[in-house]
């Protein structure tokens, strides 16, 4: 490995004092944009906030990509590679319910019906942490190396129907065409560490998600005479319990992986049986070589079962998300970066969420590296992600800063 520069340690010996001097800006700004959170594809005064403060750190600037992105490019003034950090932008449509003085009144209309909308997952925190990094290190851009983009994202959420979004529509539309990374670092909020630790996972750290949607068309009959049509309610039962034998009886045991029908609707009345019903979920999975063979079930038990009863079966199955993999060379390169932003006793291995990552995106087309940020302050409760009850401590932000200060700076000191 390359010996590091004489620069590199004044400018991270200055890190710590420089997030300590920001910290309050930077609270600040995150308590607005937790105030007045927008859904996805629909974050507009939020990508203005964004492009002003970057502005104003006479950092350059390109909007509206992927619909309502934005991509800040700062240049240090000394050679050096070129390193990504990614916020997501977008909320939730979910009512707060926390005590916060800044928590969310906004509502929104979401297939029509009207709804609360909340940061719920920790994004108004992730881009608190970019922002006041760029804050940090636009004034010390004489003495940085390399180039720094910070990709504020869209739509991680995932896009409204009818609409495309989030990572891969912003690589989509050449986010890194021009200027292209050679590594990019990402953080999550994580409401069950405590503030000051930070979580990691070799390999895969967030499942691929994809959506299904099964249609299975009978024939309708009077239910005191079930026997002169073809039962599609029986069909969908006997779907929801046989899909799960995929888990089970297809995929290896040492294979995680959730199928989960989240979603039943069939018939108008208690006394007639109906033409169809519909049935929609998810699947989880680690293994972007597994999804084919999954697929491949959902056809072959359905169409076992529309078969059986006489019926038909249609099936929507939509990739969404990739996998979400940590380059693992560039984990261990950067390990002693977290261990030296945070300790190395608050630094732990996790195991992968189920929960999907659009940043895995991103991750196929450079080596990346995202984090847990331990949100839950001392004394208090969380509820999970994406709930009326969740909340992210602010002391998380400072954290967020120097640990991501210290990786970018170690990364285009010692390329």
């Amino acid at each position: 490995m390359p010996k590091p520069s004489p620069a590199r340690p004044s400018l991270v010996g200055e890190l710590d004092a420089a997030v300590r001097e920001v910290e309050p800006r930077i609270v600040a700004i995150r308590h607005h944009l937790h105030r007045y959170p927008e859904l996805s594809n629909r974050e507009f005064r939020t990508a203005e906030l964004i492009a002003r403060h970057l502005r104003e750190l006479d950092i350059e600037v390109r909007e509206r990509i992927a619909h309502t992105g934005v991509l800040g490019i700062l240049r240090g003034r000394r050679p050096g590679p070129v390193v990504a950090v990614r916020a997501d932008m977008d909320a939730l449509p979910v009512t707060e319910e926390t005590d916060l003085p800044y928590r969310s009144t906004e509502r929104a209309i979401v297939d029509g019906q009207e709804v609360g909308v909340m940061h719920a997952c920790g994004h108004d925190v992730h881009m608190a942490v970019a922002l006041g990094l760029a804050t940090v290190l636009a004034p010390r851009r004489d003495r940085l190396a390399g180039t720094v983009l910070f990709v504020f994202q869209p739509c991680e959420e995932g896009a409204p129907a009818g609409e495309t979004g989030g990572a891969w529509l912003m690589l989509n539309e050449g986010v890194f065409d021009e200027i292209r990374p050679s590594a990019i670092f990402g953080l999550h909020t994580d409401s069950e560490m405590p503030v000051g630790t930070v979580g990691y996972t070799p390999g895969p750290t967030n499942a691929s998600s994809d959506n299904f949607r099964i249609r299975l068309v009978g024939r309708s009959a009077h239910a005191a005479w079930p026997h002169l049509g073809v039962d599609p309610i029986v069909m969908g039962a006997q779907a929801v319990l046989a899909l799960q034998t995929i888990r089970s009886r297809t995929l290896s045991p040492y294979e995680p992986s959730v199928i989960s029908v989240t979603k039943f609707h069939g018939g108008v009345r208690d006394n007639i049986g109906p033409d169809e019903v519909v049935l929609e979920g998810t699947v989880r999975l680690f293994d972007e070589a597994v999804r084919d063979r999954v697929e491949q079930r959902f056809h072959e038990i359905l169409d076992g079962i529309a078969r059986a009863a006489g019926g038909q079966y249609e099936l929507e199955y939509i990739r969404r998300n990739p996998v979400n993999v940590n380059d693992e060379a560039l984990l261990a390169r950067m390990m002693p970066s977290l261990e030296a932003a945070v300790g190395r006793e608050n630094v732990h291995q996790k195991l992968p969420w189920m929960a999907a990552e659009d940043f895995g995106w991103f991750a196929r087309e450079v080596p990346a590296l995202f984090l847990h940020l331990g949100t839950l302050a001392p004394g208090t409760t969380s509820g999970n992600h994406h709930t009326p009850t969740f909340r992210a401590d602010d002391s998380a932000i400072a954290v967020g800063m120097r640990l991501l200060g210290r990786m970018v700076v170690d990364y285009v000191e010692q390329a």
